[in-house]
């Protein structure tokens, strides 16, 4: 039975990290708002495309985040250093290998491109250290990161785009930006302390539970949670990205404001992962905890879902006559949206347990998807519709399958194990 202090303490939680990720998310929205103000339509889209080629070369740094979270409550933190650094050389290889590619394909200017791509193996820093205050659930000070990090990042580039710098200035000083907040999320890892919250048995070669290499993270296991974290960004936006290709341009564009509320549902309940991440990790809480997760995204999402369809009405007289069409089927969007952030967290519990095989099935429905999006699907509404059955599938195949691999038997009693991150 769960007390109420430790309620408390997980509401106080996601309290605080709901506060930093919305100041994050705003100083992003604000980018996007300042260099549509400020920017020439030309110049928007190179800038719209470099963050889109960021958002993939972004997909380590986040399954290294998951993975180092992992170890930290696992107490197998003796050689994490070694795997960011290993992690942070390879994203610096791709993003350097990248820049011509990205530079011919997304038709944009090698200074701007290398601007943007510098910033990816700063990311990857700095989810290292995010990772390691999320293991130790040191959630007020990740909070705090998350929220400093997120206006070092962007309140430069505004300030950038504001005086005239352009693409390439706007993203060069968001890469300044992501170097001082780097050194500001080492400082945080420091301060406090260094032991993570349920460590394993350290054994006479300084391994957790004295298993030796079997104990030993390494870059393959950020390989694996990276193709788990690149299925969730691929199933959020290939909707999307399809609709040009299935629908008419007036079509498509109603739909992408139909997407909002998509995303939107999706993100709303992000504190929760990442509050729930550290008991999903931890053999002994972990089925119980995916339980309660999954129960507590999914009364969000049903609330998200009446509230867009009772909200619809206003969409017209809002936004503009001519997204009318939404006003039946935007609770639709609201629920593929509740359904994503559902899946988000089976995939999530997935990494936590190491079982990150269970993405293939997630990979397997985002393809049968494209090909009906591509040869079948017509309208909006049916669109809507494959999307939403979709995510459905594979956000109960893959609870089911996580839930069945997770222990269902508590851990044993440990001594404590210092991590070298």
């Amino acid at each position: 039975m769960v007390g109420p202090g430790r309620v408390r303490g997980v509401i106080g939680a996601l309290g605080w990290v709901a506060v930093g990720s919305m100041v994050a998310n705003i100083a992003a929205y604000l980018v996007y708002v300042g260099a549509g103000r400020w920017l020439l339509p030309g110049d928007y889209g190179q800038f719209a495309r470099l963050l889109s080629a960021m958002l993939i070369l972004g997909v380590p740094a986040l399954a290294l985040q998951a993975v180092i979270a992992r170890e930290v409550v696992r107490g197998r933190a003796g050689n994490l250093r070694r795997v960011s650094i290993t992690t942070t050389l390879g994203v610096l290889v791709t993003a350097a290998i990248a820049v011509p590619i990205v530079a011919a394909v997304a038709d944009t200017g090698i200074p701007a491109t290398v601007a943007a791509l510098a910033a990816a193996p700063l990311l990857v820093i700095i989810a290292a250290g995010q990772g390691v205050l999320q293991g130790r659930q040191e959630f007020r000070a990740l909070a705090w990161v998350l929220a400093v990090v997120g206006a070092l990042r962007s309140v430069p580039m505004l300030v950038a785009f504001a005086v005239g710098a352009g693409p390439a200035g706007g993203l060069a000083a968001g890469t300044l930006g992501a170097v001082v907040a780097a050194g500001i999320v080492g400082v945080a890892v420091r301060a406090t302390g260094t032991g993570p919250l349920h460590p394993g048995r350290v054994g006479r070669d300084g391994d957790a539970d004295g298993d030796g290499a079997r104990d030993r993270v390494s870059a393959l296991s950020v390989l694996r949670a990276s193709q788990v974290q690149l299925v969730l960004i691929v199933a959020v936006s290939i909707d999307l990205l399809l609709s040009r290709t299935a629908l008419d341009e007036v079509d498509a564009g109603i739909y992408g404001l139909g997407a909002v509320a998509t995303k939107a549902a999706f993100w709303l309940p992000q504190a929760i992962g990442v509050v729930l991440y550290p008991r999903l990790a931890d053999p002994a809480r972990s089925r119980t905890s995916l339980r309660q997760a999954v129960a507590v995204v999914a009364v969000i999402g049903v609330l998200v879902t009446v509230g867009a369809g009772v909200a619809a009405p206003l969409v017209p007289i809002v936004i503009g006559e001519e997204y009318r069409p939404l006003v039946g089927i935007l609770w639709l969007f609201a629920y593929t949206g509740a359904a994503m952030a559902v899946l988000q967290v089976v995939l999530l519990a997935a990494i936590a347990a190491d079982r990150t095989r269970v993405a293939v099935g997630t990979w397997v429905a985002v393809v049968i998807e494209a090909v009906v999006i591509v040869t079948v699907v017509h309208s909006i509404v049916t669109l809507a519709l494959t999307a939403a059955i979709t995510v459905t599938v594979a956000a109960v195949g893959t609870g089911v399958y996580c839930l069945r691999v997770m222990s269902p038997t508590p851990a044993p009693p440990s001594e404590p194990e210092t991590s070298d991150v």
